[in-house]
């Protein structure tokens, strides 16, 4: 039996994962579902997709899985309705999706800068732009960005991707002042390094980790599924009065 918290208000709650067929989003998919929730999820890669909606319905869960690229907002508006009609009014929106590619300041174009902030930022506002009128006319939603501690450790090697970031919480604190009075909590999660398999592959050295556990309070690794408890608590009721605020989950890194 698992040691981790029960929340019954997230029973039939419907929710969207946006970049929720591998990494990060696809533990938060997991783990919405094992609670009950009812949850659409949406990524480009249709495989990954694929399979882990496959899996996930072999567990009776209720979830719906559509194939769309964020950065093409009409898209993202269809993926949502089409999620909607599928699952019912949608009460949770967790804006997941998001590409850390590094690159170096002489090598960013406008074409570049304005491709990544699609990638990074722009779907944020315009999937809770969607969403938003499902959960007014139930006087109840929960918002959730996802920003990063790349940002906060001023790292180097992908500006495009920190300015998106550092964004993303003058986004949420933007729309938690306008979507309050409606009942709706908007808050961003703060990750530090999340040990997905891409991380792993692309980065994890054992010099990096040796800096990684010196940096943090609590040496040990990050997973997914760490980030999915978090979200968990500020989807559920048990957070009802919590927005406008910033999270970090990161072993005490800063």
């Amino acid at each position: 039996m698992s040691s981790f918290a029960v929340y019954p208000s997230l029973r039939n709650r419907v929710a969207v994962v946006t970049g929720g067929a591998s990494g990060i989003g696809a533990s938060i998919v997991e783990h919405l579902a094992e609670q009950g929730a009812r949850v659409g999820f949406i990524d480009f890669d249709r495989d990954a997709l694929g399979q882990l909606g496959a899996g996930l319905k072999k567990k009776a869960a209720q979830v719906h899985g559509v194939v769309a690229d964020l950065r093409d907002i009409d898209a993202l508006r269809a993926a949502i309705g089409e999620i909607r009609q599928a699952l019912g009014p949608i009460t949770v929106l967790v804006n997941n999706a998001a590409r850390d590619d590094r690159h170096t300041i002489d090598s960013v174009t406008p074409e570049y800068w304005d491709e990544r902030m699609a990638t990074n930022l722009r779907h944020q506002f315009f999937a809770a732009q969607a969403v938003k009128e499902d959960m007014i006319a139930q006087r109840w939603g929960s918002v959730i960005n996802m920003s990063s501690i790349s940002f906060k450790l001023a790292q180097g090697g992908m500006p495009v991707y920190l300015t998106a970031k550092s964004a993303a919480i003058g986004l949420t604190r933007a729309l938690a002042r306008d979507l309050g009075p409606h009942g709706i909590r908007v808050n961003t999660i703060v990750p530090g390094w999340i040990l997905t398999q891409r991380q792993i592959d692309l980065w994890l050295t054992p010099e990096a980790e040796a800096d990684l556990m010196k940096a943090q309070c609590i040496p040990e690794r990050l997973y997914p599924p760490d980030i999915a408890r978090m979200v968990l608590w500020l989807a559920a009721e048990d957070s009802r009065l919590v927005t406008c605020q910033e999270f970090a989950v990161n072993g005490g890194w800063i």
